[in-house]
């Protein structure tokens, strides 16, 4: 397997991502992995070796510039917010690692996804509602409120919520205007919920009951697994 940092821009901010894949000289499906409100971590890292082992080019991107993460909450947050308060920012920095992603050789630009944890869940449903020509998205224990002063243009990508129904970021009636959001814009979408589960269920390091971010084995096993098929769908049928 081929892995290696690789150095991106927004403009003028430095971006550091990560790559895997099996080097054999073929074009692959590819899929970018969002990194949770820590950054560009091991975690993202390991995912998108996860997904080379499983065939795909994997791209672990860095929202925050420069490798940053944050090692306290009050560092991840102070890390997150500026892109939350800012979805139009949020927006121009997931669009600038797909730019990126289409221009390694080894992808086959015609077959891309995205997959992201927590609030990169969030960014890769607002990629999918910038109409990026992606074929999917999938988010973890993301944020699923659509910005309220933004337009969404038409989403090209079929959509795969996996939420814990006991989170406590993410409200009933949050799911529900997320729900209504996908069916009016004519999305082919899904969303599995986990009950007895709480927020970052596909975290191993999620022990927070202060913050409700607990790790729910089965819920992280089922999970994978749903994205697994999901890609399968995405890749083989296109």
């Amino acid at each position: 397997m081929y892995t290696a940092n690789f150095s991106y821009q927004h403009g003028e901010q430095e971006l550091n991502g990560y790559l895997a894949y099996i080097d054999d000289g073929k074009k692959r499906p590819a899929v970018l992995v969002v990194h949770d409100w820590t950054g560009r971590n091991e975690f993202a890292c390991n995912k998108a070796k996860m997904l080379a082992e499983m065939g795909y080019v994997g791209f672990a991107v860095d929202m925050y510039g420069n490798g940053r993460v944050g090692n306290t909450t009050e560092e991840k947050i102070a890390l997150m917010q500026p892109l939350l308060d800012d979805r139009l920012l949020l927006r121009a920095r997931i669009s600038s690692a797909l730019d990126a992603l289409i221009t390694i050789a080894e992808v086959d630009d015609t077959r891309i996804a995205a997959i992201g944890f927590c609030f990169g869940g969030l960014c890769v449903l607002d990629l999918a509602r910038t109409g990026a020509s992606i074929l999917g998205a999938v988010s973890f224990h993301g944020l699923l409120a659509a910005p309220d002063n933004l337009p969404s243009n038409k989403i090209k990508s079929k959509i795969l919520a996996l939420h814990g129904y006991d989170d406590p970021m993410v409200s009933p009636e949050q799911v529900n205007d997320f729900c209504q959001e996908m069916t009016k814009s004519s999305v082919d979408w899904q969303i599995h919920m986990y009950g007895n589960t709480k927020h970052g269920f596909s975290n191993p390091e999620a022990h927070d009951k202060v913050l409700g971010t607990i790790y729910n084995p089965s819920a992280e096993r089922r999970s994978l697994q749903a994205m697994s098929n999901f890609l399968e769908e995405l890749f083989v049928d296109n």
